[in-house]
Parts: C-alpha cells; sequence; structure tokens
C-alpha cells in the first residue's frame, strides 16, 4: 500500500553557540532571541574543550551554551535559519575570523539535528547549500550517540540537556 503524504510535526528549534566569552554569547542570544522568538531553555556555561580544531581561528578557552526556543518551527525552516545563523557570525567576524560559532537544529521526538554547511556520506543535503546530520537519536528513554556524533554531543552532559530540551517539546506537543 502506498504511504500518505503527511505534513510534519513542528520541532524545537535550537541553536548550539561557542565563543571566546560570555559576553559575546549574551550579545548572540540577544539576536537570536530578536530572530527567533524567546528562550524556554539555556544550559549551564559549557567548557567546550573536545577539540582543539578550532583554536586556530578563535583562539583557546572557547565557552558553549545551548539554547532552544519556546516557538516551534517546520522542519523545512531549518536551511534559511543556518543561513541566517552564518550572516551573524560573519557579522561579528573581525578580519575574516570568526569569533562565534552558531549552530542551529533542531530537537524531535526521535531525534536531534545539526545543521551544517559541510556534505559528508552521514549528511543529507536539504537546500540552500545546507546539510542536515541526525546527531542523536532518541531510544529507550535516552538520547544516544551515532559514530559520527562530535564527542561533545556524545558526552553525558549534552545527552542530559538534550534529554531536558526533548521533555520540554513533548511537553509542548501534548498541548
Amino acid at each position: 500500500m502506498m504511504g500518505t503524504v503527511k505534513k510534519p510535526l513542528p520541532v524545537k528549534l535550537i541553536v548550539s553557540a561557542f565563543a571566546g566569552g560570555e559576553a559575546l554569547l549574551a550579545e548572540a542570544k540577544a539576536r537570536l532571541v530578536a530572530e527567533f522568538g524567546p528562550i524556554d531553555y539555556e544550559s549551564a556555561l559549557l567548557p567546550f574543550d573536545h577539540t582543539p580544531y578550532y583554536t586556530p581561528e578563535f583562539g583557546p578557552g572557547l565557552v558553549r551554551r545551548i539554547w532552544a526556543f519556546e516557538k516551534l518551527i517546520e522542519q523545512g525552516e531549518l536551511a534559511a535559519i543556518k543561513r541566517r545563523t552564518n550572516d551573524l557570525e560573519a557579522e561579528w567576524a573581525v578580519g575574516g575570523r570568526r569569533r562565534i560559532n552558531l549552530d542551529p537544529g533542531f530537537v524531535a521526538h526521535s531525534k536531534m539535528v545539526l545543521a551544517t554547511t559541510k556534505d559528508h556520506a552521514h549528511r543529507i543535503y536539504i537546500g540552500e547549500g545546507i546539510y542536515a546530520e541526525v546527531t542523536l537519536y532518541f531510544r529507550d528513554g535516552s538520547f544516544r550517540a551515532w559514530p559520527w556524533t562530535y564527542p561533545d554531543y556524545a558526552s553525558l552532559p549534552y545527552l542530559e540537556i538534550f534529554n531536558q530540551i526533548r521533555a520540554l517539546y513533548a511537553a509542548q506537543m501534548k498541548k
């Protein structure tokens, strides 16, 4: 029997941001709220120390926050949102070097997805030069990592963050 085309459920927008300090993260938070509406989840300040990859561009001592937004979005909006966050990164850049990294994505019942400009075997093109990656999947009461999941997102503190965001999302979807 042929499947029926259905509109997908809305999802919870998240943005994972890292920078060299809290001041720029606070500025970014204000801009993101102006763009995407109120935040209903903010992580603690997290050390960004799982990889030295960004040190040449950003310098040492990076810190991260993860935000979730109250207003649910359509999944198809993710490419445009990633393009917008890239524009914001460029606004804050100095001398061609980014000072902040903004990674939007979403949390749904079964997965956490991140948007990226980088293609890879496990990423799907979603338009506008943007790819999507299922970074975490939900099973047996918790998010879990894939072999390709970045080590920070695979760590227990991050899994707990996304489980909390998923609980907020689930409560919103019940309403």
